[in-house]
């Protein structure tokens, strides 16, 4: 194994204090199905869409790398006070799901170089965000896949209007848009989905024995350049499912920048944005649809001039905070 660790060795858990609260990372080693129902539970209570379902139980305990398989099961649990560690569905409040997959389908499994690791679902449960625990759990996951499996590339999908995400991944962890996929998940729905709205995905490649680079750009210098933001966002207040509240509606985009970097705006809350303009009326049900169409246009021609993801930053402009990716390309 990578790293010259023996399964003796393995670190199975981690705890981690967060705002005063301790959790337990556990690499799930059971030999029971039953013990993996819980994954099942936990991810449609955090995605709320019971179609898109997991294996079987008996089928994810065969999948277990430390069974017959090449998945990757990680639980976190949080302490409760009264009674302590509790390793059951009512403490579980986190979770990471993922295998290992093949770079060339032609070259397969005959070389070890040619392995990545297919990070599928990482969720929190939504009382217990804002405790760092997507980035606790996927740190754990990059120390396993590096030192237990000797995989150095993980992959993975995020929708890219989704600012949480865009956060972690390019900022945070420095990772590389691969390649833009359109609705590669069909109709998908649930509270962090809708079914009208394209499922699009970036598709992210880690290089995790590397170090994040971003480059050293001026934010404030980038804003104030009108012509380096693409796409022109107002800020308007909308009739929305629990009455008028504020969102960003895109309103218009340039496909054909002369300079870099560049800035791309996307919603701060897209989450949000999806569920409060889940209206009959079909102008506000529109917007996410909007915002989908456009930046999807946009992030397409971008690639194909040669631009490249490099960071995601975030503003505080009046009366709302603004994010957006940053983009550059080396010859214009």
């Amino acid at each position: 194994m990578g790293g010259g660790l023996t399964r003796a060795k393995m670190e199975k858990e981690r705890i981690i204090v967060s705002k005063g609260v301790r959790f337990r990372l556990r690499v799930e080693s059971s030999n029971q199905p039953d013990d993996y129902r819980k994954y099942e539970t936990i991810r449609n209570e955090i995605w709320g869409f019971p179609d898109d379902h997991l294996s079987g139980t008996r089928n994810l305990l065969c999948e277990n790398f430390l069974h017959e398989g090449s998945s990757l099961f990680i639980a976190a649990y949080r302490e409760d006070p009264h009674t302590g560690w509790r390793e059951d569905e009512e403490h579980l409040v986190g979770f990471a799901y993922g295998f290992i997959g093949v770079r060339d389908k032609d070259l397969a499994f005959r070389r070890q170089d040619n392995l990545w690791f297919y990070a599928q679902f990482l969720g929190v449960k939504e009382e217990w965000q804002g405790f760092g625990l997507g980035i606790a759990i996927k740190e754990w996951q990059r120390d396993i896949v590096r030192d237990w499996f000797g995989v150095k590339l993980i992959v993975c999908t995020y929708d890219p209007l989704t600012a949480v995400n865009a956060y972690r991944n390019v900022h945070y962890f420095g990772m590389r848009v691969l390649e833009y996929r359109l609705a590669p998940y069909g109709e998908y729905g649930g509270r962090l989905n809708r079914l009208d709205i394209p499922s699009d995905r970036f598709f992210m490649g880690w290089d995790i024995a590397a170090k994040a680079k971003r480059p050293e750009l001026d934010g404030q210098f980038l804003l104030k350049d009108r012509a380096r933001i693409l796409n022109r966002v107002e800020e308007v207040l909308v009739e929305a499912k629990d009455g008028p509240v504020q969102l960003e509606v895109i309103k218009e985009i340039n496909l054909s920048p002369t300079v870099s970097p560049v800035l791309i705006r996307i919603p701060r809350d897209f989450y949000f944005m999806l569920r409060t303009t889940d209206v009959l009326d079909p102008e506000g049900r529109r917007i996410p649809l909007d915002w989908r169409l456009q930046t999807r246009e946009l992030f397409l021609a971008l690639f194909k001039k040669g631009y490249k993801v490099v960071d995601f930053i975030a503003f505080s402009e009046a009366p709302q905070t603004a994010v957006y990716y940053v983009l550059t390309k080396d010859k214009l």
